[in-house]
């Protein structure tokens, strides 16, 4: 993984103060819950495409040459909140507070599908797993547990 030196950008970055969800309040939702897979993503962050006019912002050169990112780089100080917004924009409908039945919660490139039983389960992962390619993102399978 390329490891680029982003501090002093990030010190010059207006903070993009997205609202992490508290640790807390999503175990909460988790309560009944008996089934769980968690679902983690290939290099989360270079699934997200960079806006042309930021693509020089973190551009960075060595001495073999200068070199511009097209994805998102893992250590600019947004992108926790560019990726967390991002999930919630893709998972919305299972997220939304006034659903009955929550099926996902997610913290930055952690997602957890719970539910109170198998059938649920089965329901609800196909659910996710076809929103993730709808999407075009890509998980990446090794690092998923499914059925816990």
């Amino acid at each position: 993984r390329m490891c680029v030196d982003y501090q002093k950008l990030n010190k010059v970055t207006i903070k993009n103060n997205y609202p992490l969800p508290r640790i807390d309040d999503l175990f909460d939702h988790l309560q009944g819950a008996t089934m769980f897979s968690s679902i983690d993503f290939k290099t989360a962050y270079h699934q997200v495409a960079v806006k042309e006019e930021h693509i020089e912002r973190i551009a960075f050169r060595t001495r073999y040459g200068h070199f511009e990112f097209l994805v998102m780089p893992f250590g600019v100080t947004n992108a926790p909140a560019t990726f967390m917004d991002l999930m919630n924009r893709v998972f919305n409908k299972y997220l939304d507070k006034f659903v009955v039945v929550f099926i996902v919660v997610v913290f930055i490139d952690d997602v957890l599908v719970y539910s109170k039983t198998k059938e649920e389960h089965v329901k609800h992962l196909a659910m996710i797993l076809q929103t993730l390619r709808e999407q075009q993102l890509y998980v990446k399978l090794e690092k998923c547990e499914f059925w816990k």
